[in-house]
């Protein structure tokens, strides 16, 4: 049980970083900053990553038995951070991307 409740642990750490990496990266970009919103969003994609490694890891053991079900609560916290983290890096992106596009029209407009 205590490897299980590590690896959630872990994989919320990550998640969680990764979801304020992209909402940083969406402010970032609104200022008009968009290398430090390429970077933020970089460095939420490595979090991601980590976390998505963990969840794997996660069931692979669940799949072999080798974990009780005692931490399932915990779990279910760890994966609803690991998607609200997708889904906010899939917002972002487009964020980014209308931010870009109105700063560009703004320029042009001066």
């Amino acid at each position: 049980m205590e490897e299980l409740e590590l690896l959630c642990f872990k994989l919320i750490t990550a998640a969680g970083t990764a979801r304020s990496c992209s909402i940083e990266a969406v402010k970032e970009a609104k200022k008009g900053s968009f290398e430090e919103a390429k970077k933020l969003m970089e460095e939420g994609e490595k979090q991601f990553s980590s976390a998505h490694d963990i969840h794997s890891e996660i069931l692979t053991k669940d799949a072999g038995g080798s974990e009780s079900g005692n931490g399932s609560m915990l779990l279910m916290h760890a994966e609803d951070l690991l998607m609200s983290a997708e889904t906010f890096k899939i917002m972002a992106v487009d964020l980014i991307d209308i931010c870009k596009a109105m700063n560009e029209l703004s320029q042009k407009v001066k």
